[in-house]
């Protein structure tokens, strides 16, 4: 194989590793910063609905984006969409704090995740075309 060849196969593998680990970073971040709830909702549980939101609205932007008018290549959908934010948001974090919420809690926190992440998608969406 070549060197060109391998150059080409490698280069998107690194920036999504590059996309993956600034958006890890990040996600630590917003957690650790958020102030503890007054309410009895662990601060992690907050930082992961902060994150999801964010991070889905951003994917609607860049998806949708990158099907209106294509002003970001490929190089920088990997880095953004496939890494950090893919990083950035969690579903697995997600999961294993909702099962240790009570049920109530629990409800609430599924709830508020899936509702409030397809609502930032649409307005990811909404402000990609308004954009356009």
């Amino acid at each position: 194989m070549n060197q060109a060849r391998i150059r080409a196969q490698v280069r998107p593998v690194a920036l999504v590793a590059i996309g993956g680990v600034l958006g890890a970073v990040a996600r630590h971040a917003v957690t650790v910063s958020l102030p503890t709830a007054a309410i009895s909702v662990p601060s992690a549980v907050l930082g992961t609905l902060v994150v999801n939101v964010v991070g889905s609205f951003a994917l609607g932007v860049v998806l949708s984006e990158a099907r209106l008018a294509t002003a970001l290549s490929a190089e920088t959908r990997l880095v953004v969409g496939t890494g950090f934010l893919a990083s950035f948001t969690t579903y697995s974090t997600f999961a294993v704090e909702t099962a240790s919420l009570s049920p109530r809690l629990a409800v609430v926190n599924v709830a508020g995740n899936y509702a409030l992440g397809f609502l930032a998608v649409v307005v990811g969406q909404v402000v990609a075309r308004w954009s356009s």
